[in-house]
């Protein structure tokens, strides 16, 4: 009995921790966006950037429960606490790394932009749609349109 309780809390707390593994698909633009409201400026620089996909945590909880499991099979006593703990972790790690690896990488367009009133601000977009450098745009709502 006591041994399943050990077993339920190592499988919550592995399915609680997964939460903290996954990574944001772009990052925030680098400058806040306090006070600026319409801003003006023009296109210097656009980007191609590699992203890995973020994960749903779902990988490593199914990871977790069957490495639990498995690892519930070794032996008796402490030795198959430790195996149990050892076989949640290492399932929640391998099953998080299948995910992520079969969700693949993707590419992401970094927009540089030179702002009228001085400064360098960056967007961060998943489709490119028809922005160029050199083209006028307007930053509205952290936004770019053509001008």
């Amino acid at each position: 009995m006591k041994s399943s309780f050990a077993f339920a809390g190592i499988v919550l707390f592995a399915a609680l921790a997964t939460g903290c593994a996954t990574r944001q698909a772009a990052p925030a633009p680098q400058y806040s966006q306090a006070g600026y409201g319409t801003q003006y400026g023009v296109v210097q620089n656009i980007e191609t950037i590699r992203a890995q996909s973020q994960t749903s945590g779902g990988g490593a909880i199914v990871g977790g429960v069957v490495g639990g499991l498995l690892g519930h099979q070794v032996d008796h006593g402490a030795r198959k606490d430790l195996a149990t703990g050892a076989g949640v972790v290492a399932g929640a790690l391998i099953g998080n790394e299948i995910e992520k690896n079969n969700r693949g990488v993707r590419d992401i367009y970094r927009v540089t932009v030179e702002v009228e009133r001085g400064g360098l601000r960056s967007f961060d977009y998943a489709s490119l749609s028809d922005l160029r450098v050199g083209d006028r745009v307007r930053i509205e709502n952290n936004q770019l349109y053509r001008w």
